[in-house]
């Protein structure tokens, strides 16, 4: 009798579908749909990342309302998919989209019956007990990592213990995800991480950083919390953070001008923020530097803005001059980040490079299709690792270019987790505040409330 009232409970309620990428689309549903009595989340839909529809959101997080789970789509079939199960709401809830994608979806929905919707922060964001500093962007690549560690370095100034709580990529299997904590490299062969997971992870490793992550980030909070004086946020894409921040921190790209107020939520962070970090002011345009800190202005007159510069290092000076090179650069941040270069480039043009490798006619497997999907990349190899198969193809791919020197921009080493038959060169980038001043006054004032 309970399996019958159950079923038509769940028959009585609104029909939802929840648009995502493995992501904020998990977070949403744990922290808002999952409680809500009147309606049932029949799918979730999968985008951007690679191969992660096709699995089933598992019932250890679904919870006793979804016994046997909640199924994850392929976003294509989201019309087919209102239709079948009568779907009356569709919300969004990934990020990094322009505003016309963003539409484009909308209209979609809409053209199926159902309504569309966007969630805001009140809905979505966890309060802490510990302060927090949340580091987000308007773009993939702008410059949070290099920028979260800074943050870390002035806390540990102040003589503070953080934990560094990363947005999710919980990409493999979901219930041995829940709850993650990394302190050194064994955690990350033990989780069997991605290569997508290692470069936003290994960086705080070795810097002394303990991170978490996962896919619950109510329980990944209060373990934070356990461990920490401060919380420190490190966002993922352009999304707005998962906990109410003390301090509100945006990274902005001028390499990408007037995309501050042409992307989702990219925007909603700019018009929320309490600082603005104009990052690579070094290597981009001044007019585009001006174009930048007009938009924030005039979306969020009372936010500081603060102009940075993202120096270049290489691990092994003179190193390429005169050699051919192939240029591997972080993944998301030239995919969907719409990068056409990244630190590794710049590196190759200004360490004296003879050649920059065209990596496409000796591209095998998946990394042939994403150079295929993303033309506007041509002259670099974008590191893409979410899965042994993808990570194999680009071992294959990296080993079949023919150069001197592979010179690797990705926040990582990837000879730790590939075998490279040619010389390789990292590039490294950290943040260097023009006022070094602000940042470290704003983050003092943030953490003694």
């Amino acid at each position: 009798m309970q399996e019958t009232g159950v079923f038509l409970n769940m028959q009585s309620r609104k029909k939802l579908i929840i648009m995502g990428a493995a992501g904020r689309d998990f977070h949403d549903f744990n922290v808002f749909w999952k409680g809500e009595s009147d309606y049932q989340v029949v799918a979730f839909t999968a985008a951007q990342i690679p191969d992660i529809h096709g699995r089933m959101y598992p019932p250890v997080l679904a919870g006793s309302d979804y016994p046997s789970g909640i199924p994850i789509e392929p976003e294509d079939k989201i019309s087919e998919l209102i239709r079948q199960h009568d779907v009356s709401e569709v919300v969004l809830a990934y990020s990094d989209l322009s505003h016309k994608d963003v539409m484009h979806k909308a209209a979609t929905v809409n053209a199926a019956g159902a309504d569309f919707r966007i969630m805001g922060w009140r809905h979505t964001m966890l309060d802490s007990t510990k302060p927090v500093i949340a580091v987000c962007a308007v773009r993939t690549g702008c410059g949070k990592s290099q920028t979260t560690r800074r943050v870390c370095q002035v806390l540990k100034e102040l003589g503070k213990k953080v934990a560094v709580v990363r947005h999710p990529m919980p990409y493999g299997d979901l219930s041995k995800q829940v709850c993650q904590r990394f302190s050194d490299f064994s955690d990350l062969d033990a989780a069997q991480c991605t290569i997508e997971e290692r470069e936003e992870y290994e960086p705080h490793i070795e810097h002394g950083n303990l991170v978490f992550a996962g896919v619950d980030y109510e329980q990944i909070l209060r373990l934070a919390e356990s461990e920490a004086d401060v919380v420190l946020w490190d966002g993922g894409n352009n999304d707005i953070p998962f906990y109410r921040p003390n301090l509100h921190i945006v990274v902005a790209d001028p390499h990408r001008a007037g995309h501050e107020v042409a992307y989702h939520p990219g925007e909603t962070n700019v018009r929320m923020a309490d600082l603005v970090v104009i990052n690579k002011v070094d290597t981009a345009k001044k007019e585009d530097v001006a174009i930048v800190e007009k938009n924030i202005t005039a979306i969020n007159p009372r936010a500081k803005i603060l102009r940075a510069d993202s120096p270049i290092s290489l691990s092994e000076n003179n190193s390429i001059r005169g050699r051919r090179v192939l240029v591997i650069e972080d993944g998301p941040t030239v995919t969907h980040g719409d990068m056409a270069f990244g630190a590794a480039y710049v590196a190759a043009r200004d360490h004296g490079a003879s050649e920059i490798v065209d990596p496409r006619p000796y591209a095998v497997g998946s990394i042939k299709s994403t150079l295929q999907q993303y033309s506007h990349i041509t002259e670099i190899l974008p590191a893409m690792g979410y899965g042994a198969k993808q990570i194999e193809d680009l071992e294959k791919t990296i080993n079949a270019t023919p150069c001197d020197v592979v010179l690797i921009g990705t926040p990582i080493d990837l000879s730790r987790v590939l075998k490279i038959n040619k010389p390789t060169v990292r590039v490294t980038y950290e943040l260097s505040e023009r006022d070094p001043d602000l940042l470290s006054s704003m983050i003092r004032s943030a953490v003694s409330t």
